[in-house]
């Protein structure tokens, strides 16, 4: 750590964001769904093994997100969501659309109704397509926010550990015996990951327990299996053969990682400060996908493959950067003062509501 933040999470973050970088443009535009004219064959073998980054994106989550809700304080969590989430967002949603708008017809089109209603980030569960296709995560990400506040709400984040024992047997038990609402409530496709992250983070806070490897174990096992268990229907839609081996593999390899994190066992790699690339994630997964391919459109083959595939990427970190440099670190300390100004102004309007409720009883009896 430094300053009080895990450093290996910054490095990690970047790690799988560029992994889910090289999936999309050198395997999945070309391999499905018309996406990209551009095949990129020299990497696809190796990077179509690439989305597992969010998975990794998950387990990363369940480390921050409980480290973060760890104080014990439903408003400043969900400030904190805010400000992290959203300012970003709202430019990288501007950006893709206005550039979906202005070049990427005839494969790519919005609506300024899409748009709008993908501004709120809830459009996944209004029925409306996203601007890009890489938000689906987001919309997991926030079910997953959604039962840490309630645990928040309940006043009950101290016994996070008990919490995390009851959703790791009801996924497994909706594995067995499947309940379609209770598995979305309780994210059941992702939840090992999910598990996995926030016990990593009491590790690293408390120890290792005999509960917490118990849970670790059980969490990388239906990881591996529920991974494993995928890659019939990813096979058949992609028209590839994938490695199972290779799978559990990587599942395994996020595993050990993280509990190496949270034992503090990473020697140099946890005392470097790797912030400018944690910083980069974010905006970086968030414009690359269209953007990306609707580059290959235009450009592909007039531009060499090499020079095309190489420079976007350079490009879409240019932009990721310029995002986090003119738009988070401008914006998010004055956002957080605001929303924390009217919190208060929220809460002094329910205390005199209250006030006025008690009066008014009072008077009655």
């Amino acid at each position: 750590m430094t300053n009080n933040r895990v450093n290996e999470i910054d490095l990690l973050r970047f790690i799988a964001a560029l992994s889910v970088v090289f999936f999309h443009y050198s395997f999945r535009g070309y391999a499905a769904d018309s996406m990209s004219v551009m095949p990129y064959p020299m990497l696809a073998s190796v990077s179509k093994y690439g989305y597992f980054g969010v998975e990794l994106f998950f387990m990363i989550s369940g480390f921050v997100i409980l480290m973060t809700a760890a104080n014990g304080s439903l408003r400043s969590f969900v400030i904190s969501r805010i400000v992290r989430l959203y300012p970003a967002f709202w430019a990288c949603c501007t950006i893709t659309f206005a550039i979906i708008v202005a070049i990427g017809e005839p494969r790519y089109s919005a609506s300024i109704r899409q748009y709008l209603v993908n501004m709120t980030m809830l459009n996944a569960f209004m029925g409306v397509p996203s601007i890009d296709g890489v938000y689906w995560s987001l919309f997991v990400e926030l079910r997953f926010y959604a039962l840490v506040a309630v645990i928040l709400l309940i006043g009950r984040i101290q016994q996070a550990q008990l919490f995390i024992v009851i959703w790791l047997v009801a996924s497994v038990a909706l594995e067995l015996f499947p309940i379609r609402k209770l598995r979305f409530l309780l994210i059941t496709d992702y939840s090992a990951f999910f598990i996995a992250g926030a016990t990593c983070f009491l590790i690293w806070q408390k120890g290792m327990s005999l509960v917490r490897a118990t849970v670790m174990v059980v969490a990388w096992g239906m990881a591996v299996y529920l991974s494993t268990k995928s890659l019939a229907a990813f096979e058949s839609h992609y028209n590839t053969v994938m490695n199972s081996f290779a799978v559990a593999g990587i599942v395994t390899t996020f595993f050990i990682v993280m509990i190496l994190v949270s034992l503090r066992c990473t020697g140099l790699l946890g005392k470097t400060s790797w912030l400018l690339a944690g910083a980069l994630t974010y905006p970086l997964y968030l414009l690359h996908q269209n953007i990306g391919f609707i580059i290959f459109n235009i450009a592909y083959p007039t531009i060499n493959a090499h020079l095309l595939f190489w420079g976007t990427i350079i490009v879409v970190l240019i932009s990721a950067y310029a995002v986090h440099i003119f738009i988070e670190r401008r914006f998010s300390s004055p956002m957080k003062a605001g929303l924390g100004s009217l919190a208060d102004s929220i809460q002094r309007l329910t205390l005199r509501l209250r006030g006025t409720l008690r009066d008014k009883a009072a008077q009655r009896s």
